[in-house]
């Protein structure tokens, strides 16, 4: 497996710019060590979530991904991961609270697998998205029952090499866009198009519910690491992505933060 290594581990103090969305790559499989001591942070409710997996491996990924989640938003905020606090949208999109008021600080994490992507910015709502890539069986069913006839006729009109590929770049882009609204998959993924066909310029293309809803959004299509497709949406009119590491510190023997 490749790593792009524009996705570095930075050192100091972290400061994210105006026009800046920030995104975060970083591995879930670590040490029972690195678990352990990463789990500390973590509140008694997302103890409990963690302990709803029947598989260890899933339980163990959970606790790194909500570790890494508070680590990367402690570094930031100078403040100790295990003293931050969140409350939970009604479809479970946490946003962070100071006191009872809302941070401004806008974050979004999703992971697959091996690998979880956090995006953060203070320019607007924020959603991301990654998907490991494997084969589809009836591919022209699921796109047909996920995406809107416009993307489910782009998809199709595809050589057959291209459409798996073309499939989670489009799967991508919605879910990033819903996640920023944070409505997750409850939205309508049917009434909007996004713009995702290789060699394509990734947007948001038409809302149903609003004529201008796409001219306030920016979306982007991330390369992450071989094998997965990424995507960052963010209610803007553009930002400038900086990409950053989790996952490249020098050990494992304490998590950052």
């Amino acid at each position: 497996m490749s790593v792009d290594n524009r996705w570095f581990m930075p050192d100091g103090d972290l400061f994210i710019e105006k026009g800046e969305a920030h995104v975060w790559r970083g591995r879930l499989d670590r040490s029972q060590q690195f678990i352990q001591d990463i789990g500390g942070a973590l509140s008694d409710d997302e103890r409990k979530r963690a302990a709803r997996f029947y598989f260890q491996k899933d339980r163990e990924r959970f606790i790194v991904g909500r570790g890494m989640l508070r680590a990367v938003l402690g570094r930031y905020l100078n403040i100790q991961p295990a003293v931050l606090r969140f409350s939970y949208n009604q479809y479970g999109k946490p946003f962070l609270i100071e006191g009872a008021v809302r941070h401004e600080l806008r974050f979004n994490l999703s992971h697959s697998d091996e690998f979880a992507l956090l995006g953060l910015t203070f320019e607007g709502e924020i959603g991301v998205d990654i998907e490991r890539v494997h084969a589809l069986e009836e591919i022209k069913e699921i796109a047909g029952r996920f995406f809107s006839p416009a993307e489910a006729a782009a998809l199709m009109s595809l050589p057959p090499d291209q459409q798996i590929e073309a499939f989670f770049n489009c799967w991508t882009l919605k879910e990033a866009f819903l996640k920023a609204r944070g409505e997750g998959l409850s939205g309508h993924l049917a009434e909007f198009d996004v713009a995702f066909i290789p060699g394509e310029r990734p947007a948001l293309l038409r809302a149903g519910w609003d004529p201008e809803e796409a001219r306030r959004w920016s979306l982007y299509s991330l390369e992450v690491v071989t094998g997965y497709r990424a995507a960052l949406a963010v209610r803007a009119t553009r930002v400038t992505i900086k990409r950053l590491g989790w996952e490249e510190r020098p050990q494992e023997n304490s998590p950052p933060g």
